[in-house]
C-alpha cells in the first residue's frame, strides 16, 4: 500500500506565515493579487489583504434557458430554464450576508478569503447585487440530451460544457473587472465534447475568447440532484474554485502550459474505493477535468468526506461547497489549525503529497488460478479480456501467462496510420516483444482452445474512412495485420470522435455519414475474405450505443448502424458500463455508473430487449441474441462483487440485494456470453481477483436451456 511522505508542518507554518505578500497586475477581468504559501507562490481573487480595505467586484447573473433540440414536447423544444433559480441565488449567501460559525457575517467569497487570510479584520472583498442577462442557448443533437425520471417527473440534462461556454461568450462581450456569474438549471456537464468525460456541475476561469472572469455552474432542484449536491452547491463550488485559481484556462486541461496556480501533487483524503491506497488528486486546485475538490464524495459516489455546509437564511436552506483552503493544498500548517471552509471538520490536517509510484517487480505475480475448461466449453459463457502486454515500470506480461480463466484475449491495439492513406491500420507488438514472441504466444492461447483477436484503434485515436476509395487500403491494412499474426478476428473500438454521425443522418437502417457507411463495406469485405470463422467484434462507449436509446446523433447511437448492418456477421458487442455520463432505462429511470448493479443491468437490457431510437416508437432497434452480447468492465472502477452480481442478475434472473431495476425477462438472459475486462493486464497485477471470481463463476452456470 502507498504512504504519504511526512513533512514538518510547524517550520513550514512558519515560513508561510512570516513571508511577505507580492502584488501582481490582473491578467483577468477581476483583481488579483499573490500570496506566498508554503515555498510557491499563488494568485488570489481580490486584492492584497495588507491594505485592509473592502474590493467590491461588479457581478453579471445570466441564467441560461438551455433549448433541446432533440426533445421535443407537443412539437416544441424542451426548454431547461434557470430563470426560476435567480432570486434564490440573490437571496443566498453568493450574494446575501450570511452568520458564518466563526464570526463572520458577510457573503461566501468573502468568508472564505478571511478564513483563508485570518489575521486580515478589516479586509473584504464582496461581490455586488448583479445586473440579470437572461440568454437562450440552442443545444443540438448531439451535444446534448434530457432525462426525466417517469417515476417523479423530474429532469436532469447532460450537456456539453465547451459547447455551452463558447455559446454564452458569443453573447457576453468583454465585461472589464466584472464577474459573469452564469446558471444552468439541472444540468450536468461533459467536458472535450466527449460524453465518456463526465461529469461535473460547472466550470470557472477566464474565458480565452473574451477574457471575462466567470463561473459557471448549475442550481439544482433537490429531486433531481445526487445525494450529496444541492441548490447553489454547484456554483459555490466553481466560486470557491475561483477564488484560489482565478486565471485557470477551462480551454485547456491541464499541461504546464494552462495558466493558474499549480500546488503540490496531493492524496485524495480517501480512496476511491474501500480497501485501496489513496489516489492522487492532481497538481492543480482540484482536478483537471471534473474540478473535484478534496473535500467532494469520491470518484464513485460511495465515500462522502464531508456533507455539503447547510446555511438557513430568509426562510430557505442552502447548501455550501466545502472547499480545501490555500494551506491544505501547500501542505502546510495553517493559522488556527484550519484546512477547510466553511466547515472546518471537513478537513483536519494539511495534505500529504503524493508518492511517486511504485515500481512493480511482475516476475513475482502469483501464479494463476486453475481454470474449469470442461464446464466452460460447454455452457457458452465466456470471460473476455484486453491484453496490453506490459505493466509498471515496463516489465513484460506475455501472452503464455495469461491466466487460462480468460476465454477470449483481445490484443490492445492496431492504429490509425497517421502516414498513410485514410482508412489504413498498423500494428506493432508492444515494447519489449519481437513479432515472433507475439505470434508463438497466439499460437500457444489458440492450442489452449482460447480466440485471440486484435482491436483496431483505441482511446484517443482518430479513424475516419470518409472516401469510398480508400476502403481497399483499410481492408487491406487489417488482412495483413490478421494474416501476419494469425488472429482470429478483428475487435472495433473506435472512440469519439471518431465515427460521429453527421446532421441529417436519422435512420440507423439507412446511414449516410460516409465513415459508417464505408466501414460497413470494409468489415463485410473482410469478413468475405476470411471467411465464415473470421471473428468481428464491437467495443462501443455506453454513449455510442445504448445511449442511443436517449437519443440520436453525433456521437450518442453512433455503433448503432454499424451493429445492425453486420448483425449476421457478428460475432458479439459488449458496451463499455464504465467512462460514461447517466443514462435512462428501459424502465423510464435514470442510471449512472455509481448505481452499481441496476446500472450495469439496464444499459445491458436495453440491447437485449430492444429499444426505440432516441425514444421514437417508428424507429425501433431490433433486440440482439443473447449469445452476442458482452458488457465490459473497468477493473478500477467496479469491484468483483459489483461484476458477480451483475453477471448473476443478467444471466439467471437472480437480482442483487440492492438491485432497484426489473429486468423486462424476469429469468434472465441464461445465453449471454458474460463480461468483458479492461485489462487482463491489471487483473493479474491485482492476484487474478477478477478472473478468478468472475471465471469460475461463468464457467460454472448449467447450459442454458
Amino acid at each position: 500500500m502507498r504512504t504519504g511522505v511526512l513533512i514538518d508542518c510547524k517550520l513550514i507554518a512558519a515560513v508561510w506565515l512570516a513571508l511577505p505578500v507580492h502584488f501582481a497586475a490582473a491578467q483577468g477581468t477581476v483583481p488579483v493579487f499573490q500570496r506566498t504559501v508554503g515555498q510557491s507562490s499563488y494568485t488570489i481573487l481580490g486584492r492584497d489583504p495588507a491594505a485592509g480595505e473592502t474590493t467590491n467586484i461588479p457581478a453579471v447573473l445570466v441564467p441560461l434557458a438551455l433549448s433541446f433540440d432533440s426533445r421535443k414536447i407537443a412539437g416544441k423544444p424542451l426548454v431547461m430554464d434557470a430563470a426560476g433559480d435567480v432570486q434564490p441565488i440573490l437571496a443566498s449567501p453568493i450574494f446575501s450576508k450570511f452568520p458564518f460559525p466563526d464570526g463572520d457575517d458577510t457573503q461566501y467569497a468573502d468568508a472564505l478569503l478571511r478564513a483563508t487570510f485570518p489575521n486580515s479584520k478589516s479586509w473584504h472583498t464582496l461581490l455586488g447585487h448583479p445586473e440579470t442577462k437572461p440568454l437562450r442557448i440552442t443545444i443540438p443533437t448531439g451535444s446534448g440530451y434530457v432525462l426525466t425520471s417517469k417515476t417523479s417527473g423530474d429532469s436532469i440534462a447532460v450537456v456539453d460544457l465547451d459547447f455551452v461556454k463558447k455559446e454564452l461568450f458569443k453573447h457576453i462581450p468583454k465585461r472589464e473587472g466584472e464577474l459573469i456569474v452564469a446558471i444552468t438549471h439541472n444540468t450536468v456537464f461533459y467536458a472535450l465534447g466527449d460524453a465518456t468525460v463526465c461529469c461535473s456541475w460547472g466550470t470557472h476561469g477566464v474565458d480565452s475568447a473574451t477574457g471575462n472572469s466567470f463561473v459557471l455552474g448549475s442550481f439544482l432542484d433537490a429531486a433531481a440532484a445526487p445525494v450529496q449536491e444541492r441548490d447553489i452547491q454547484p456554483l459555490t463550488q466553481q466560486l470557491g474554485e475561483l477564488i484560489n485559481d482565478p486565471l485557470h484556462d477551462p480551454d485547456r486541461y491541464g499541461g504546464s502550459k494552462a495558466p493558474g496556480n499549480i500546488v503540490p501533487a496531493w492524496l485524495r483524503p480517501v480512496p476511491l474505493r474501500p480497501g485501496e491506497p489513496r489516489a492522487c488528486g492532481g497538481t492543480g486546485i482540484a482536478t483537471t477535468y471534473f474540478l473535484l475538490a478534496p473535500t467532494d464524495t469520491n470518484a464513485r459516489g460511495n465515500i462522502p468526506v464531508s456533507p455539503p455546509f447547510a446555511a438557513p437564511l430568509g426562510g430557505s436552506v442552502y447548501h455550501l461547497q466545502n472547499m480545501a483552503l490555500l494551506p491544505w493544498y501547500a501542505g502546510v500548517s495553517a493559522n488556527a489549525g484550519r484546512y477547510s471552509f466553511p466547515d472546518p471538520r471537513a478537513l483536519t490536517e494539511p495534505a500529504q503529497p503524493c508518492p511517486p509510484r511504485p515500481m512493480r517487480d511482475e516476475s513475482t505475480a502469483p501464479a494463476p488460478p486453475p481454470d474449469t475448461p470442461a464446464a466452460a466449453a460447454s455452457n457458452g459463457h465466456k470471460l473476455i479480456g484486453y491484453w496490453v502486454g506490459h505493466g509498471p515500470g515496463g516489465s513484460l506480461f506475455p501472452l503464455r501467462d495469461v491466466s487460462p480463466q480468460w476465454d477470449i484475449v483481445i490484443v490492445a491495439f492496431a492504429t490509425p496510420d497517421k502516414h498513410a492513406p485514410e482508412g489504413t491500420l498498423q500494428f506493432r507488438p508492444p515494447a519489449g516483444f519481437t513479432a515472433e514472441q507475439l505470434k508463438t504466444g497466439i499460437a500457444d492461447l489458440q492450442s489452449r482452445g482460447k480466440k485471440v483477436m486484435i482491436s483496431l484503434g483505441g482511446g484517443g485515436e482518430f479513424f475516419s474512412l470518409n472516401d469510398p476509395k480508400r476502403i481497399p487500403d483499410f481492408v487491406s491494412s487489417v488482412a495483413r495485420i490478421v494474416s501476419e499474426y494469425g488472429f482470429d478476428g478483428i475487435d472495433l473500438d473506435f472512440e469519439t470522435p471518431s465515427l460521429v454521425l453527421q446532421p441529417g443522418d436519422i435512420d440507423f437502417r439507412h446511414p449516410t455519414t460516409p465513415s459508417i457507411v464505408n466501414l460497413i463495406s470494409g468489415l463485410r469485405q473482410l469478413h468475405h475474405r476470411f471467411g465464415p470463422g473470421f471473428m468481428i467484434s464491437l467495443v462501443p462507449e455506453g454513449t455510442q450505443m445504448p445511449a442511443g436509446y436517449t437519443t440520436y446523433g453525433g456521437q450518442f447511437g453512433s455503433y448503432l448502424p454499424i451493429a445492425y448492418a453486420i448483425r449476421d456477421i457478428l460475432s458479439f458487442l459488449d458496451a463499455q458500463d464504465y467512462n460514461t455520463p447517466p443514462l435512462q432505462g428501459l424502465d423510464g429511470e435514470i442510471y449512472q455508473l455509481a448505481s452499481g448493479v441496476d446500472y450495469h443491468a439496464a444499459m445491458t437490457e436495453i440491447l437485449l430487449h430492444g429499444f426505440p431510437v432516441g425514444g421514437d416508437p417508428n424507429r425501433l432497434f431490433p433486440p440482439f441474441p443473447p449469445d452476442q452480447i458482452a458488457v465490459g468492465f473497468l477493473t478500477g472502477e467496479t469491484t468483483p462483487a459489483i461484476v458477480s452480481a451483475s453477471m448473476d442478475y443478467l444471466i439467471t434472473g437472480k437480482p442483487a440485494a440492492s438491485a432497484t431495476y426489473k429486468l423486462r425477462k424476469a429469468v434472465g438472459y441464461p445465453r449471454m456470453i458474460g463480461p468483458m475486462f479492461w485489462t487482463i493486464d491489471a487483473d493479474r497485477r491485482a492476484s487474478y481477483e477478477f478472473s478468478h471470481v468472475i471465471g469460475n463463476q461463468l464457467h460454472r452456470y448449467p447450459l442454458p436451456q
